[in-house]
This record gives structure tokens, C-alpha cells and sequence, in this order.
């Protein structure tokens, strides 16, 4: 699985796991996701998955490096879908 299909795979397991918000973003604890038998089983590396859809812009958390009982308790935001299209830029 390249790094692209694996972050749609934790887009999808955000969405399972987390938490619908009002703005259409989902949230969930990244100890959540690590004790997750199906994640543990589709992730290699979710500590890599996540930064790899962090640099994306995909996922939002706090700092740098998660790690299993330390960050348990620490948010991760999947980022609500844009609405519509990007503007154009004039000519």
C-alpha cells in the first residue's frame, strides 16, 4: 500500500472511530485508533500514516510524535470535506 492509499485508509478509519462535529470534521483520540484491532491490522506504521496526513493537511493534532500511552488522550481532527470549488485565478 503506497503512503496515498494508506492515508485514505485512515481517512475512513477516522470516520468510523471519531466523532461527526458541526463543521463536518470528524475527531477522535489517537488512543482510540492505536488500540483499534482492524487499524492495528491495516497500519504498519499508524504513528507514520498520521504524519504522512498531517503534512497533507489532512488530519490536525497537537505536536509532532504520537506515542501509544503518553498521547492516548490526544485529539486528532480529519478535516472537514471543502465545500465547492477552489476560486480561479484571474488570467
Amino acid at each position: 500500500m503506497n503512503v496515498e492509499e494508506e492515508v485514505g485508509r485512515l481517512k475512513e478509519e477516522i470516520q468510523r472511530l471519531g466523532q461527526l462535529q458541526a463543521d463536518g470534521s470528524y475527531k477522535v483520540k489517537f488512543g482510540v485508533l492505536f488500540n483499534d484491532d482492524r487499524c492495528a491490522n491495516i497500519f504498519e506504521a499508524l504513528v507514520g500514516t498520521l504524519r504522512a496526513a498531517k503534512k497533507r493537511k489532512v488530519v490536525a493534532y497537537e505536536g509532532e510524535l504520537l506515542l501509544q500511552g503518553v498521547h492516548d488522550n490526544v485529539e486528532i481532527t480529519l478535516t472537514a470535506p471543502s465545500s465547492g470549488t477552489a476560486p480561479v485565478a484571474a488570467a
